[in-house]
């Protein structure tokens, strides 16, 4: 009797979550300093930017609800996505002890420190397009490659 296609694949998917764990463990533990301010009068080339489309959206969403005023784009990355790695990023009203914070026009940017190792470097925009709008990372020199939907990457090795 023939093994159903799950139980096939999932060696292959299993080693595949095992590889992701262990390259997001080493660059923790490889990681530094705990919190890192940046701001659009003092860029870095290790600083996570963002465009003027993402700081006007944000800016749009703290106006339109009081309880949004303190909110804060947060940046993660987690393992999964069809390349090995996804963008999440959610609205946040606090910072961690372990976060790096970027500051533009107001607008706060906070990465924490795992995934800043993923995405040093990169540009955060804003797009609306038919079928979406949302914040996406358009530019990551960690990246190697990505889906088109720009919502999952490869790291260099």
């Amino acid at each position: 009797m023939s093994k159903s296609l799950i139980q096939r694949i999932s060696p292959f998917l299993i080693a595949r979550i095992k590889q992701n764990h262990q390259l997001l463990r080493s660059s923790f533990s490889s990681s530094s300093s705990a919190l890192h301010e940046a701001s659009s009068e003092s860029p870095s080339l290790d600083a996570v930017n963002m465009t003027d489309n993402c700081v006007k959206r944000m800016k749009e969403l703290q106006a339109s609800e009081k309880s949004s005023e303190d909110k804060m784009l947060r940046l993660s990355v987690e393992t999964g996505g069809c390349s090995g790695f996804q963008y999440v990023f959610d609205l946040d009203d606090k910072t961690n002890p372990d976060d790096r914070v970027f500051v533009r026009e107001g607008v706060t940017l906070v990465v924490d420190d795992i995934s800043y190792d993923f995405v040093k470097g990169a540009t955060v925009d804003y797009v609306e397009e038919l079928i979406r709008s949302a914040f996406v990372v358009t530019t990551n020199p960690s990246a190697v490659g990505g889906c088109s939907c720009k919502s999952s990457f490869m790291v260099k090795q």
